[in-house]
C-alpha cells in the first residue's frame, strides 16, 4: 500500500520539478555557446512554465551576472574613454 501511494506521488508531480539530467545540461551549455542564441534561450528558459524549476532559476542568475556584467563593461570603458579624453591637448596639434 505504502509503494502504491509513493508512485501516486509520482505521477501527479509537477513537470517544472522535475530533475535536469546530465544530457540536457550538457545541451544546455553547447547551446550557452552559440552568440546571441544563447542570450534568446537564457530567456525561453526563464520565462517559460514548462522548463524545470532549477533550470529556470539557473538561466535567471545567468541573465542577472550578464547584466551585472554588463553595466561594469559600460562604466569600464566609459571611465577609459573620459580618461583618455582628459589626458589629451584640445588645443594642440602635435
Amino acid at each position: 500500500m505504502e509503494g502504491q501511494q509513493m508512485m501516486d506521488q509520482e505521477q501527479f508531480m509537477p513537470d517544472n520539478r522535475m530533475v535536469v539530467s546530465i544530457g540536457n545540461w550538457i545541451v544546455t551549455m553547447l547551446i550557452m555557446i552559440i552568440p546571441l542564441v544563447n542570450i534568446i534561450m537564457l530567456f525561453v528558459w526563464s520565462f517559460s512554465s514548462s522548463t524545470p524549476k532549477s533550470k529556470a532559476n539557473w538561466a535567471k542568475a545567468s541573465l542577472i551576472f550578464m547584466a551585472i556584467g554588463f553595466v561594469l563593461m559600460i562604466a569600464f570603458w566609459g571611465t577609459l574613454t573620459a580618461a583618455f579624453l582628459a589626458s589629451s591637448p584640445v588645443d594642440s596639434y602635435y
